[in-house]
């Protein structure tokens, strides 16, 4: 399968928690765990569960920015990926930043050029890729 999301971070399952109508799958990736609120008809038509590989998929245009690695305590987005921006290309509105999260994964966010440079976002500085987790996907092979 190939997708147009640029995000695809595999990892294994650590914990599903299960709803009425929605779950919350925990994917551990590298040393992140990252959370993926997605349906409990996606859950089970994927027959997810815990110590399954899966791949954590996330579109560019999810992923936002804070400069630096420290996490962010008061904000409800709780997948917070930190790591070293290694590329940056900007465009005529838009720029992509790639994240390396130090464990051969890498998250592409698109962000504007005024936030790229007013967050000084650069190669080799330290930053976090900020996604909520219902704009998370999971996929499995």
């Amino acid at each position: 399968m190939k997708i147009s999301a640029r995000g695809q971070l595999k990892g294994v399952i650590t914990g599903i928690e299960e709803g009425a109508v929605n779950g919350v799958v925990a994917i551990k990736v590298g040393e992140n765990v990252l959370k993926a609120d997605i349906t409990m008809d996606a859950i089970k038509s994927l027959e997810l569960a815990e110590g399954k590989e899966a791949y954590a998929i996330i579109k560019a245009t999810n992923v936002m920015f804070a400069a630096g690695e420290e996490r962010i305590s008061n904000l409800s987005a709780r997948n917070q990926l930190a790591g070293t921006i290694v590329e940056v290309k900007e465009g005529a509105v838009n720029g992509h930043v790639k994240l390396d999260l130090g464990d051969g994964n890498v998250i592409t966010g698109s962000i504007t050029n005024a936030a790229i440079k007013d967050l000084g976002l650069a190669v080799g500085e330290k930053a976090l890729a900020i996604v909520k987790a219902t704009d998370v996907m999971v996929a499995v092979d």
